[in-house]
């Protein structure tokens, strides 16, 4: 037998990442018939995966739309806004990449960058952040009346995960290009984010785009569970019927429950400072 020189762990480490591989491929193939049925029946697709710096969205992206067809789908992830786009409606700048019939948007962070990154590094002003928090809700109610399909992913990674994370971008070359100078002062910021993203799920969530919120420490679960989520928003044709779609209680939260959650978390921190 050849020795490829891996030591015990890297050799643990390999198979691992080869078994969850692995286990993904079902769920890649179903979204492979999803993305078939949303052509065939000319439908739109938005998803839009939100979450703090590092929180996975990126890997997550990449395992949802690893198999789709590239002729139907397109990943939008826009930088800052040029000056002609700040002269003009918020709105406006993502709207030109919004779909066509028959196509799959994955918006990696999207709209909402002015309800949480915005408002917390002072990239817009107080009312242009009330402005949006007022019409976002109508926006999207409209855009679903109107036939798109709208899903809304929140990946929420814990603090200390977060921290590892950085570090990993810090110390590995390969990683290095995402760390920024915003990821540098995440960890400082972590409470001025956390009320950002409890207003922001507290008054954005609706009936017609409801978030789903998703735990994103460990990224296997989060992919998979991401994928079973996804499909289980549409009825799609040839769906396999032994697949198990059934969401993991422990990873895949609606907001209502998160919104509980954190209400809970500074109740009982309030009471530990007392």
């Amino acid at each position: 037998m050849k020795d490829h020189n891996l030591t015990k762990l890297q050799l643990a480490e390999a198979i691992k990442s080869y078994e969850e591989s692995q286990a993904l491929e079902p769920y890649q193939a179903e979204l492979v018939k999803l993305q078939q049925h949303i052509e065939r029946y000319n439908l739109k697709l938005i998803i839009l995966f939100e979450g703090r710096d590092a929180a996975g969205k990126g890997s997550v992206i990449g395992s949802v739309s690893r198999y789709m067809n590239p002729k139907h789908y397109r990943i939008v992830a826009l930088g800052s806004p040029s000056e002609e786009e700040r002269s003009q409606w918020y709105f406006q700048r993502y709207i030109k990449h919004f779909p066509h019939g028959g196509e799959v948007i994955l918006f990696d962070r999207s709209w909402y960058n002015r309800a949480m990154v915005e408002p917390v590094f002072g990239f817009c002003s107080q009312e242009e952040h009330e402005l949006f928090m007022t019409h976002v809700v109508p926006f999207e109610a409209s855009l679903v009346d109107q036939g798109t399909l709208l899903v809304k992913l929140y990946f929420s990674v814990s603090k200390e995960k977060q921290a590892l994370r950085f570090e990993e971008r810090r110390t590995d070359p390969l990683r290095q290009w995402k760390l920024s100078e915003i990821d540098l002062q995440a960890q400082s910021m972590w409470e001025q984010f956390t009320q950002t993203k409890y207003k922001m799920l507290k008054q954005t969530n609706t009936v017609k785009a409801p978030w789903h919120v998703l735990r994103s420490s460990n990224k296997h679960k989060a992919r998979m569970e991401t994928m079973k989520l996804l499909l289980s928003q549409i009825d799609y044709d040839g769906r396999c019927r032994t697949l198990d779609f059934t969401p993991d209680p422990k990873t895949v939260f609606t907001a209502e429950d998160e919104l509980a959650l954190m209400e809970r978390q500074w109740v009982e921190e309030g009471e530990k400072n007392e």
